[in-house]
């Protein structure tokens, strides 16, 4: 179905979006097509209490160094490595460990001197792996040069700097803590359900998120299936993983009938062939638009649906509860 029957959902709702958006830390410029997203990924409750505020500052800082590195994947590396400078094991306070790693972030030497420079404010100089500062701002070059730039690959430079499955598990488990909601909430737009409602709040929530494909992990990375399961299973709603199951399993709706909050709308050759889905928002500036992870290189943001070829078709998964 085309977008063209979306004046119902009114400016109320219209109000509510940019609310959203707002409240998400982002600028929206008058065109639509043209909104420019800023990562802006609030510590959760666990970050708060389980971080020593002079490293979450840290991460945080670090992290802003490397475009697509999410400053929780560098927190949850320094909470696997040494409970964020608090672990008593042997190489984090003092001598290096029976492998030879030193300090907070666990470097080698010769990996530590790879990335040491240069230095970082607050840090010690000539550099040291000790130093927390210099620790931090090493292992966001190091995680930089392997795969976190622009978001490439995350688990990639996850696994280059401890190479087991494990780890990048363990690593990928803490990032999405550090960036969970406490609890999904329902917010004042003129969606059909509360399902609905609590899933455009979540898929709102994400922007400026990575683009990862294969991803569904807040503030690593969503592709743009991942993205609408993970909205709706905030929302208690199960949904299959890639955007064709998605459009196979869905309530479809019949050509003509007006999108609403939290519709699911699919683009692609054929209803064989789809390859992008994304969450109907509302209307901003006139235009439809949806809230989405378009492609490698970008991040989740708002998009016109006029930017996009005529959809394939829509769905309506509020329609299961």
């Amino acid at each position: 179905m085309s977008a063209r029957n979306v004046g119902a959902v009114g400016v109320a709702l219209a109000l509510g979006a940019m609310t959203l958006l707002a409240a998400a830390g982002v600028a929206v410029t008058s065109a639509v097509g043209q909104a420019t997203t800023t990562s802006r990924i609030a510590p959760s409750a666990e970050a708060s209490a389980s971080i020593p505020a002079a490293y979450l500052a840290l991460y945080q800082a670090a992290a802003a160094t490397c475009p697509g590195l999410p400053w929780t994947v560098l927190a949850a590396i320094g909470t696997v490595e040494s409970s964020n400078g608090t672990s008593d094991l042997p190489g984090v306070h003092s001598g290096a460990n029976f492998a030879g790693a030193e300090g907070p972030m666990q470097f080698e030497p010769a990996t530590f001197a790879e990335y040491d420079l240069p230095v970082p404010p607050g840090g010690a100089d000539p550099p040291n792996p000790y130093d927390p500062a210099d620790a931090v701002y090493a292992a966001a070059r190091d995680l930089c040069a392997n795969g976190a730039r622009g978001a490439a690959d995350i688990h990639h430079a996850i696994y280059s700097y401890n190479h087991t499955a494990a780890y990048v598990r363990e690593v990928l488990s803490y990032a999405a803590a550090y960036a969970r909601p406490s609890a999904p909430t329902v917010p004042a737009i003129d969606a059909p359900t509360d399902a609905a409602a609590v899933a455009v709040s979540y898929a709102l929530d994400q922007i400026g998120t990575p683009y990862v494909w294969g991803a569904e992990t807040p503030g690593v990375g969503f592709d743009c299936s991942g993205l609408t399961q993970a909205a709706y299973a905030a929302a208690g709603i199960s949904l299959p993983r890639s955007a064709q199951e998605q459009y196979d399993a869905g309530s479809h709706l019949p050509a003509g009938d007006p999108l609403e909050p939290g519709d699911l709308v699919f683009f692609g050759t054929s209803d064989m062939a789809v390859d992008h889905v994304g969450q109907y928002v509302g209307t901003q500036g006139g235009q439809a638009v949806m809230v989405d992870a378009p492609h490698a290189g970008t991040d989740v943001q708002i998009d016109a649906l006029s930017d996009w070829p005529a959809p394939t078709g829509a769905a309506r998964p509020s329609e299961l509860v």
